[in-house]
């Protein structure tokens, strides 16, 4: 295949993903929803105009090493320790509780698998795809409702900051599970070594670049010098702990998160996410989705996955934040925030199609959870929120 090729690939991917993100904001859904629809419709289901290359998967890698880095670098870890314990145990009962019904409803629907099959962890990986939180459409719901600074607003930020961390760790773990040659104690003892590996790097590496943002503040080379290091830690998790490069990405924008220039740093990651390794990362899961085998059966599924994965965040969410003193009425508004899923759902399932743990196909059933989530979330929302008869106000201590 003649190298130049590749360019009128990319010239096509870019410009059908940000049409079809324009059009999908347009009609109040997530921009990524789109970037996938414009990948499906392009690619080999339907047009035919471009297909999965090697570049293209490298690129799309790349791209979800920037989307995790971004993730990372997003966490405000002082708002995260603020919350504390309350916002700690609403994340593990959305990751807990989806994952359990998750894995559940997947052996309902193809039977029970015995532990360790193939199928077993097919399984649980479709469960740990609902462990996923994605509050971008909470977050602008609740600033239009002026309830974002509230105590709802935020315990439903720090609780999806924490999910996010747990479901990463999760994701790790499904994974080095599946290895055939792993054992369950080794890739506990692996994943715990690669945190105590973060902590240690991590805290000498926020000295040294502390030090250069005072030396260098707002300079072009602390961004530079942030991605090196976001690639460094991502190749050091594959390549010396097996856990996922994703989870280096993720923990490197964790570190950097505190210093000055965070946001900084965000913006230029962002420009290079934003114009082509977002939109290639987006468009790809569309190129893998093959829309030529869905069934009755898989439309199927896809309905139950998606009541499913609603359900059991408002189960999980909601009825933990009532066992810690919220009322009803903002115990189901913590629940209902909570049940959004957008990037962080297509990364964990993408990663699952890369290890052989998700089937192509099973891409439509999380679009159609993304879409229906980023639905109806607001509208619940905005009708619980109605309900109230005082305004929401800041938790103190």
């Amino acid at each position: 295949m003649e190298s130049y090729l590749v360019l009128k690939d990319l010239a096509i991917i870019i410009i059908a993903a940000k049409l079809f993100g324009i059009i999908a904001r347009k009609l109040k859904a997530p921009q990524v929803v789109g970037e996938i629809i414009a990948g499906l419709i392009i690619g080999p289901s339907i047009l035919g105009w471009v297909n999965q290359t090697d570049f293209l998967i490298q690129m799309a890698e790349i791209g979800v090493i920037f989307l995790m880095f971004s993730a990372g670098l997003e966490t405000d870890l002082k708002e995260l320790v603020k919350t504390g314990p309350i916002a700690a145990l609403i994340a593990c009962a959305g990751v807990f509780i989806p994952l359990i019904l998750g894995a559940g409803y997947y052996m309902l629907f193809y039977g029970v698998s015995p532990w360790g099959s193939l199928e077993f962890y097919k399984a649980v990986f479709v469960g740990t795809i609902l462990t996923a939180t994605s509050v971008s459409i909470t977050v602008e719901s609740l600033k239009e409702m002026g309830k974002l600074k509230g105590k709802v607003g935020t315990t439903i930020l720090s609780a999806a900051i924490i999910d996010d961390v747990i479901g990463i760790i999760v994701l790790t773990f499904v994974i080095g599970l599946k290895s055939p040659d792993s054992k369950p104690i080794s890739v506990i003892i692996n994943t715990v070594l690669f945190f105590v590996f973060a902590i240690i790097v991590g805290f000498i590496s926020y000295k040294i670049f502390k030090m250069l943002d005072k030396r260098y503040p707002h300079t072009r080379r602390i961004p530079i010098a942030s991605i090196a290091f976001c690639f460094l830690m991502s190749y050091v998790a594959e390549r010396y702990f097996g856990i996922a490069d994703i989870t280096g990405a993720y923990v490197s924008g964790i570190i950097l998160c505190s210093i000055n220039d965070s946001s900084y740093i965000e913006r230029k990651v962002d420009v290079n996410s934003y114009i082509i390794f977002g939109p290639v990362f987006f468009a790809s899961i569309g190129l893998k989705t093959n829309i030529d085998n869905i069934t009755g059966t898989i439309l199927l599924f896809s309905l139950g996955f998606v009541v499913v994965g609603l359900i059991s965040k408002i189960i999980g969410c909601g009825l933990m934040a009532k066992l810690c003193k919220f009322n009803g009425n903002d115990s189901l508004k913590i629940g209902v925030g909570m049940m959004t899923r957008g990037e962080v759902a297509l990364i964990v399932a993408q990663r699952g199609l890369s290890v052989g743990l998700l089937e192509p196909i099973y891409f439509t059933s999380v679009i159609f959870l993304i879409i229906v989530s980023s639905i109806l979330t607001p509208i619940i929302l905005k009708i619980l929120y109605s309900k109230d008869k005082e305004p929401d106000k800041v938790q103190t201590a």
